[in-house]
C-alpha cells in the first residue's frame, strides 16, 4: 500500500475529532449562559418541590419530623375545611377569571373607539388596580356596607334593595367578584395593547367585504388576539388559585374583628363563604404547624394550577387552529 493511502483516513479521524470539540465548547458555552437560569430554576423550583413532596409523607412542626406514610393525603379525603375551601376557589375561578378577562377585552374595545379623553378615562380605570390589596379591600367594603356605603344609600333612593355582599353568604363570593372586576385596570391595560396592535388593514379589507361589527370582531379581533386571552386567562387562575389577601381582609373587616389586634381569626367569615384553599394551608401550616399535611395542600393547588394551565393551553390552541383553517 502507497504511503500517501494512509493520509485520508487520518485527516477524516483528525477533522472528525475537531468536529466534536467544536461541539463540545458549544454544548459548554449554551450551559454557561443557561447556567443562571438552571440554577434559580433548581434553587427556587425543582428543590422546593421536592422538599414539599417530601415532607408531605412526614408529620413536620418545625421541631420535630416523622414519617406518616400516605396518613396526610388519608386526612385529606376526611377533611371538610378543604373541600369547603376547594369549592370556594374553584368557583372563582370559574366565575372570576372569565368575567376579569371579558371585562377587560370589553373595556379596552371600548377604549379603542373613545377619540377624545381616552388616556383619562384609561388612566381612571386603571388606578383601582394600584391600590394595594388591603387598602381596596377596606376600602370597597366600606362602599358595600349596608348601613353607611353609598351604594347602598344610593339603590334605597332608587327604590333597589341591594344584598349585604360581605355579611351572607349567598352574597359574599359575588361581592368579591366584584371587587376583582373593580381592580380589573391589569387586564384592561394587556387588552388595549393586543387591540391597538391588530392590523386596520384586516378591519378595512373586511368591511369592503360587507363583514359587520361583530364579524369583524368575531373573525378578526378575537383570532389575533388569542394569544393575550390565553395569557390573561392563565394567569388569572393561577393568581385566583392563590387568591388570599382580598377574602381574608374583607371576612376580618365585614365581621368587626378588623380592629382586634393579636386575637385569633378563623377564616371564611360568613359561615365558610369566603374560605380559600391558600387559607386553609396558612391556617394548616403557619397556625396549627401541621406542615406535612400544608405541604399536601400545597402538592393539590399546585397540580390543579398544573392541569387548568394545560386545558387552557389545549382550548386555546385549538381555538387558535379553527380560525386558521
Amino acid at each position: 500500500m502507497a504511503p500517501g493511502s494512509l493520509r485520508v483516513p487520518f485527516r477524516g479521524a483528525r477533522t472528525g475529532t475537531a468536529a466534536a470539540r467544536a461541539r463540545r465548547r458549544r454544548r459548554l458555552r449554551v450551559l454557561a449562559f443557561l447556567s443562571p437560569w438552571l440554577a434559580g430554576f433548581g434553587l427556587f423550583f425543582a428543590y422546593p418541590l421536592a422538599a414539599t413532596v417530601y415532607f408531605s409523607f412526614t408529620r413536620y412542626n418545625l421541631f420535630t419530623l416523622e414519617y406518616a406514610g400516605l396518613d396526610n393525603y388519608t386526612y385529606l379525603l376526611r377533611d371538610g375545611e378543604a373541600w369547603t375551601a376547594m369549592r370556594n376557589t374553584l368557583w372563582l375561578v370559574a366565575v372570576l377569571v372569565p368575567l376579569r378577562v371579558l371585562f377587560g377585552l370589553g373595556v379596552a374595545q371600548l377604549l379603542t373607539h373613545i377619540r377624545r379623553g381616552g388616556g383619562v378615562l384609561r388612566s381612571i380605570l386603571y388606578l383601582p388596580y394600584l391600590i394595594p390589596p388591603v387598602s381596596a379591600t377596606v376600602a370597597f367594603v366600606f362602599l358595600m356596607n349596608p348601613g353607611t356605603g353609598p351604594f347602598h344609600t344610593i339603590g334605597d333612593r332608587l327604590g333597589v334593595a341591594l344584598p349585604d355582599f360581605f355579611n351572607e353568604a349567598a352574597w359574599a363570593k359575588p361581592g368579591l367578584t366584584l371587587l376583582g372586576l373593580w381592580a380589573a385596570g391589569d387586564v384592561m391595560i394587556i387588552m388595549l395593547a393586543a387591540l391597538l396592535h391588530v392590523p386596520r388593514s384586516l378591519y378595512e379589507a373586511a368591511a369592503i367585504d360587507g363583514a359587520g361589527a361583530w364579524a369583524r370582531f368575531r373573525h378578526i379581533t378575537l383570532p389575533t388576539v388569542s394569544p393575550v386571552l390565553a395569557f390573561c386567562a392563565v394567569t388569572g387562575v393561577i393568581e385566583t388559585l392563590q387568591y388570599f389577601t382580598q377574602p381574608m381582609v374583607a371576612g376580618k373587616v365585614a365581621s368587626g374583628r378588623a380592629d382586634l389586634p393579636g386575637t385569633h381569626y378563623a377564616p371564611g367569615y360568613p359561615d365558610g363563604s369566603t374560605l380559600t384553599f391558600p387559607q386553609w394551608l396558612y391556617d394548616q401550616g403557619f397556625r396549627q404547624f401541621n406542615m406535612g399535611y400544608a405541604c399536601v395542600l400545597a402538592l393539590v393547588m399546585f397540580a390543579t394550577a398544573m392541569v387548568f394551565t394545560l386545558f387552557l393551553l389545549r382550548r386555546f390552541d385549538a381555538f387558535a387552529g379553527e380560525e386558521a383553517r
